[in-house]
């Protein structure tokens, strides 16, 4: 029986980068160990930094793997290498942190040495961490929801996108959903992306009642829910070419829109995505060609609000927005008094 490894020095990008307990079982089901998954990483590290580059991003670790125990952790330790780059980033209890912000592959090593399993950076880059260039459009289906359902509501968002003259980029979520990916121009601060993408949400909403769902509370939801605050500051999403802390060590992989119709997750995990990746190259290879103004989506939001749309519910931990509707799910509201 040959002894586990303590650790691995390997050379990336011109840095020397310590792995250690490279032996241990990250995903059991596969038997993949911590090594293989930094191996994915360098294999598809251009296509990783695509998402993360220059971005302040969340460290989620799972140090035993994905049958372990995670936690979060938004600051870098105080332990770290002197050429880790960094971003100053405020939250919105106005409390700030200083978070990684990779700008090569050996960051995304060193990530993953901490027992990172999928990259969460935020929509913003490190020299303007206020102004999103990314806006997101989630498809997170219900429980009872099937797959199939998400990418047709996927085919809906592509639809919506086109008459609004933007390009969108979809990938797997790695999970149950699909995301897409608009990059903007950065002018408008998080408060004005949020309701450009609420907007976009509700118009897929119209187009589709049956099959897509903007409501917040889930006892309301049904279908597909199109999440709008994962456009609010301090929310993340698992960047592209992630592999997720789940079973089978699925990837949230970049798609052509073609592929979506006939996509099975399954089919896209740490053991297949790299020869993709070496084969087909990157579906997501031209998303910085282009950024896009949000001056059209800005002009429907106030055309539905013109219609009655009022605001919609932001996360809990948010201070109360001036026009947001109180934040208590429906079933728990105070009924009127039917005797005044």
């Amino acid at each position: 029986m040959v002894a586990a490894r303590k650790a691995e020095v390997i050379e990336v990008d011109g840095r020397e980068v310590r792995v250690s307990n490279p032996d241990k079982i990250y995903f059991p089901q596969l038997s993949a160990t911590k090594m293989e998954l930094v191996d994915y990483y360098l294999a598809v590290a251009e296509g990783a930094l695509r998402g993360c580059l220059h971005r302040p991003t969340l460290l989620y670790r799972w140090p035993n793997g994905v049958e372990g125990d995670p936690f979060y952790q938004k600051r870098i330790p105080d332990s770290r290498p002197e050429w880790l780059r960094s971003a100053t980033i405020t939250f919105p209890s106005g409390r700030s942190a200083i978070m990684l912000a990779p700008s090569d592959a050996a960051h995304i090593v060193w990530a993953i040495n901490l027992g990172c399993i999928d990259l969460n950076p935020w929509p913003v880059r490190a020299d303007d961490v206020d102004h999103p260039d990314e806006l997101r459009v989630d498809l997170d289906p219900t429980p009872d929801t099937s797959f199939a359902d998400v990418r047709r509501v996927a085919s809906v968002v592509q639809e919506v996108l086109a008459d609004l003259s933007l390009t969108g980029f979809p990938k797997t979520s790695g999970k149950r959903g699909i995301h897409v990916y608009v990059r903007i121009q950065p002018r408008w601060g998080f408060s004005e992306v949020r309701k450009s993408a609420l907007a976009f949400a509700r118009e897929v909403e119209r187009r589709v009642p049956a099959l897509a769902t903007t409501a917040w509370w889930k006892e309301e939801r049904h279908g597909v829910f199109v999440d709008y605050n994962q456009n609010a500051r301090d929310r993340t999403i698992a960047s592209v070419y992630s592999v997720r802390p789940v079973t089978n060590a699925r990837v949230s992989c970049p798609l052509v829109w073609d592929e979506v119709p006939d996509v099975d997750p399954d089919d896209l995990n740490v053991r297949t995505v790299p020869d993709r990746f070496r084969s087909g190259g990157d579906p997501a290879a031209a998303i910085d060609d282009v950024q896009h103004s949000l001056d059209g989506l800005l002009e429907l939001s106030a055309r539905q609000e013109a219609e009655g749309r009022e605001e919609a519910p932001l996360p809990p931990h948010f201070p109360k927005g001036e026009k947001e509707p109180p934040r208590v799910q429906p079933s728990r509201r105070r009924k009127p008094d039917a005797s005044t």
